[in-house]
């Protein structure tokens, strides 16, 4: 195949947006700011008390939101995970395709899964998800043929949490160290930290090469409390990583060098997204020739960018003016 610059692993899924009230999350027993996997019949209960609601729809996935980044910054990117034979799954492969991503795993016999994104007043968003078809992803979908000419394979976190999606991942991770390729792995939720904190820190100290993490995420998984010691414990282990410090900015550490990267202030409506843009954001950077520093401040700028919005997707995505104006000043 053609080379590209990203090659994502993920749980596709479809996500629905919708602005609620903090009352919401108690009637329907979630815990809030946090993602929850539920079953069917509970989607079915939460989708149906949004109905009424003005609602957003987006191909989504830590991971397809990422790679739906790079491609707006004009990367070249291919995306694996499974969707049913449905209206849903028709819509993310079309929304993704779209933009130029070749599909790869496709069809299962399953329906496709959701996400219902719950934004309150305070910009904090609630996830609940239903896996669906993005669950039934195998080592058959990743073919050596995917890994080959990329310059990343990248990873969520997510696909740990399931037999066969985590088999898929560790193929993929493996394909890309035989090959020589890059191997980046997102924490996605504080949650899956507590929840495997020694498989993620087996994977940090192993194939990884660039690992994205918040703060919470990486306090979980270091046990220090400091921001710049936790990234200092990562990158004793790992080439690169990227710890995103909310408003605060983010640190970014590479080769042994350290980089600060300041946050932008901006009204946040929504933060759905907001690590997902800023790996995308990074990976895109680092893969089409900016230095790691560049790379970083041009992710401080999308996912500041992304929260002041509602949904993951920008709703303008950065011109190439935009993009040179953001770098050039960084030497």
């Amino acid at each position: 195949m053609a080379n590209v610059d990203v090659v994502g692993v993920g749980n596709a899924l479809v996500d629905v947006q919708a602005r609620v009230d903090d009352s919401v999350l108690p009637e329907l027993g979630i815990d809030k700011g946090v993602m929850t996997l539920v079953d069917d019949a509970q989607q079915k209960a939460v989708l149906e008390k949004l109905k009424e609601l003005p609602l957003n729809r987006c191909a989504g996935g830590s991971a397809a939101n990422s790679i739906v980044a790079i491609a707006e910054f004009g990367g070249s990117a291919t995306y694996v995970g499974k969707v049913g034979r449905d209206e849903v799954g028709q819509f993310f492969l079309d929304d993704m395709q779209s933009l130029g991503i070749e599909i790869k795993g496709q069809y299962a016999e399953a329906p496709t899964g959701t996400c219902a994104v719950l934004i309150t007043e305070d910009a904090q968003r609630t996830m609940l998800t239903n896996l669906g078809a993005s669950a039934t992803l195998t080592v058959d979908d990743i073919d050596r043929s995917l890994i080959e000419g990329a310059k990343y394979v990248y990873v969520e976190g997510y696909l740990l949490t399931g037999e066969s999606t985590k088999a898929a991942a560790y193929k993929a991770m493996d394909l890309a160290r035989e090959l020589g390729v890059k191997v980046a792995l997102t924490a996605s939720d504080p949650f899956l930290i507590n929840l495997i904190r020694d498989e993620i820190w087996d994977l940090v100290t192993g194939p990884v090469d660039l690992f994205f993490c918040n703060e919470l995420e990486a306090q979980s998984l270091t046990g220090e409390s400091d921001p710049v010691a936790c990234a200092k414990k990562i990158h004793e282990h790992v080439e690169s990583v990227a710890l995103t410090l909310g408003e605060k900015g983010s640190l970014v550490m590479h080769g042994g060098e350290a980089y600060a990267i300041e946050g932008l202030s901006v009204k946040a409506i929504d933060t759905t997204g907001a690590g997902d843009m800023y790996a995308g954001a990074m990976l895109y950077g680092v893969t089409n020739g900016l230095s790691w520093e560049q790379a970083g401040h041009l992710a401080s700028h999308a996912a500041s960018r992304i929260v002041s919005q509602m949904g993951a997707r920008l709703d303008q995505p950065f011109t190439k003016d935009e993009i040179a104006a953001i770098t050039d000043s960084i030497s």
